[in-house]
């Protein structure tokens, strides 16, 4: 078993050296480390020049992570693929706990875990981001077998941190690789369409350190919101038939995506936006709570303003 380390970087000259350390300090070595350096404009180039042994240094424009990764893939000569983002570190016996795993349950394609959360000085911040969102023990329970109903699972919640998978490369490929038209659910889409089709499984141990920067959240909402909706249009149809056998209505979940940008539109009173995406997730599956909200966008916002204050508007609108 032969394992290539896909790492995209922009302008993380910082933290990168430390991430392919982490890398080389595995008990299980990884046979190829390559380095997508997406237009960084920092000194990341020099920084990877310096470390030895050498490793693959690919730079391109700047394209988006989804086209690092996917030129990482394309470039790697082996049929296990690994990730890293730059700025993020594998816990030491990542590789050693996935390659046991894999060598036990030969059907799994893809191999998760779990992860911990430290700032830029490297000061713990979350222990467990599975316990977190109340997953770890689920995971236990399943001591690292193929997940049930994995496809109906993610779409709940995507549970597979990007820098823990250790995946077949032939499964990335089958699936289309990395879709550089979404910037953020880009992860979940790929995850969800291998699952779709192959067992996969996560370890509910810490596997990496990923590292919070502390973007600004209302600023990412909005375009993380209609990238969803683009992520739950992608898997209706690649999975439909798998997502009924697993309990899962794909046109509900695509009126769940437009409903939830047309809340957070709705919550920043930007009813132009918040009325179409109630009408869009109305013609995919109707509700009474979204059309309800359809209907409110009608009213003056400063009206809107007030009601929001009984912090029950669809309840008061359909007394």
């Amino acid at each position: 078993m032969k394992i290539s380390a896909v790492i995209p970087t922009y302008n993380n000259a910082a933290f990168i050296a430390a991430a392919v350390a982490s890398i080389r300090k595995q008990t299980v070595p990884v046979a190829e480390i390559i380095v997508v350096d997406d237009g960084s404009t920092d000194d990341s180039e020099a920084v990877v020049e310096k470390i030895t042994p050498p490793v693959t240094y690919i730079k391109q424009p700047n394209q988006g992570p989804s086209a690092a990764r996917n030129t990482g893939i394309l470039a790697a000569r082996h049929d296990w693929i690994a990730f890293l983002d730059a700025d993020d570190q594998w816990t030491p016996d990542k590789i050693e706990k996935q390659a046991d795993l894999i060598h036990k349950y030969p059907e799994l394609v893809l191999v998760a875990g779990d992860m911990a959360e430290i700032d830029s000085e490297d000061r713990l911040i979350t222990e467990s981001v599975l316990a977190k969102h109340h997953l770890l023990e689920k995971f236990q329970k399943l001591q690292g077998g193929a997940i049930p109903n994995a496809l109906a699972e993610l779409v709940s919640k995507n549970f597979i941190p990007t820098g823990t998978v250790l995946v077949k490369k032939k499964a990335l490929e089958e699936s289309g690789l990395f879709n550089r038209a979404i910037r953020f659910g880009e992860d979940l889409e790929l995850w969800a369409k291998i699952a779709a089709n192959h067992a996969i499984a996560c370890i509910p141990e810490v596997l990496m350190l990923r590292r919070q920067h502390g973007n600004n959240a209302t600023q990412l909402t909005a375009p993380l919101l209609e990238d969803l909706v683009r992520v739950m249009q992608s898997l209706r149809s690649h999975a439909s038939e798998q997502l009924l056998i697993q309990g899962i209505d794909p046109n509900r979940l695509v009126a769940q995506a437009y409903a939830d940008l047309g809340y957070w539109h709705f919550a920043q009173y930007d009813l132009g936006k918040a009325r179409p995406a109630f009408a869009a997730s109305l013609k995919q599956r109707p509700s009474k709570r979204a059309f309800i909200y359809w209907l409110s966008c009608l009213l003056p916002a400063g009206i809107i303003k007030a009601l929001r204050g009984v912090k029950n508007l669809p309840a008061l609108l359909s007394s």
